[in-house]
């Protein structure tokens, strides 16, 4: 069996670059390479049924990717979140904005 092959490479590199690309919070970039794993893994798994590669760095490597899955969707909550906050700041100054129009609009009167 081959111990690391081609397919096997380019799921570590995914993996490296997707997690540092949500350490860097590079989100374009995490988009991109979010759509190359399906298409990344596909090869290694049919390697795997194949008999070409030993089960237990595949299962590594997959669970290293289920752990960065994990904790993007944490990362993901927790910037919607903050977004919801700042819509929610910007809500209430539009709101004392318009109140103080109103005021200033009405003493002028």
């Amino acid at each position: 069996m081959a111990e690391t092959s081609t397919h096997m490479q380019a799921l570590d590199r995914l993996i490296e670059g997707l997690e540092q690309s949500l350490e860097d919070q590079e989100w374009d970039r995490l988009t991109e390479l979010n759509s190359r794993v399906r298409v990344t893994v596909e090869p290694v798994m049919a390697q795997l049924e194949a008999g070409e590669l030993e089960a237990e760095p595949v299962r590594e490597r997959l669970a290293r990717l289920q752990t960065f899955c994990d904790a993007a969707s944490a990362g993901a909550s927790e910037a919607r979140d903050e977004a919801r906050q700042a819509l929610k700041g910007v809500n209430r100054n539009r709101t004392a904005a318009r109140a103080y129009q109103n005021v200033s609009t009405n003493r002028t009167k």
